[in-house]
């Protein structure tokens, strides 16, 4: 009977063997669960290879590192977060972004938020603090998106492109923590998703202060702008 139990285990091993990218693809779908559930903190590749079925050994000949996990996996998010927002198509350049175009992006982008809070957050950290941030997907669009629109006579002038994407990404992923600490179930959750969409629509398009009684902000300065790191590995 011992023998028979092990049977199982060894036959999964040797269609790993076989087949390398799918253990990859389950090591990665254990890591977006670990992820999903405890957050990256709670991630190591001995934990995720328990849970994919595979030994440490073959988790390690995938992803040598506990980062190098974290970035395929993030990788895997971006590409998710732009199939759920641009619906797998990036917006054409030149062409200006509508209202309801800037309406259904924003509400796409609040709904995978809510729905997907850890994951959203461990990517949105690796993003922020990547050398190349430019390399990744969505974020390449989403800012590109507002430069765009800042180009067209539907923005104000002067708008930094790059201050308010990370504005926005970061509201977008932090205020699920909030709405999760104060509703009950699901449906609660999208309402929570449908009013921070709300807001940042208004705040985008009236904003919170009567521009009468403060001073503009300066315009913003080229050497101001975070200049894309050079890897050095």
């Amino acid at each position: 009977m011992a023998d028979r139990a092990k049977l199982p285990a060894a036959r999964k091993r040797a269609r790993g063997a076989r087949n390398p990218e799918g253990t990859r693809e389950a090591i990665l779908e254990a890591a977006r669960q670990v992820l999903a559930q405890d957050g990256k903190e709670g991630l190591s590749v001995s934990q995720v290879a328990r849970r994919a079925g595979v030994n440490r050994g073959t988790a390690y000949q995938h992803f040598q590192t506990r980062e190098q996990l974290i970035e395929a996996t993030a990788e895997w998010v971006s590409d998710k977060l732009f199939h759920a927002v641009y619906g797998g198509l990036a917006p054409v350049a030149g062409q200006g972004v509508g209202s309801g175009e800037i309406k259904r992006v924003t509400e796409h982008l609040a709904d995978f938020a809510m729905e997907n809070p850890e994951l959203g957050r461990a990517w949105l950290f690796e993003l922020l603090s990547s050398r190349r941030p430019a390399s990744d997907r969505f974020w390449r669009e989403y800012e590109s998106s507002f430069e765009d629109l800042a180009k067209t006579e539907h923005a104000q002038p002067g708008i930094d492109t790059e201050v308010v994407s990370v504005l926005t990404l970061a509201g977008m992923f932090l205020w699920p923590v909030w709405a999760r600490a104060h509703t009950r179930n699901a449906k609660e959750r999208q309402q929570m998703a449908k009013r921070f969409s709300r807001e940042l629509l208004r705040l985008s398009l009236h904003g919170t202060l009567r521009p009468e009684k403060y001073p503009q902000p300066d315009a913003p300065a080229d050497k101001g702008r975070a200049p894309e790191r050079k890897s050095h590995a």
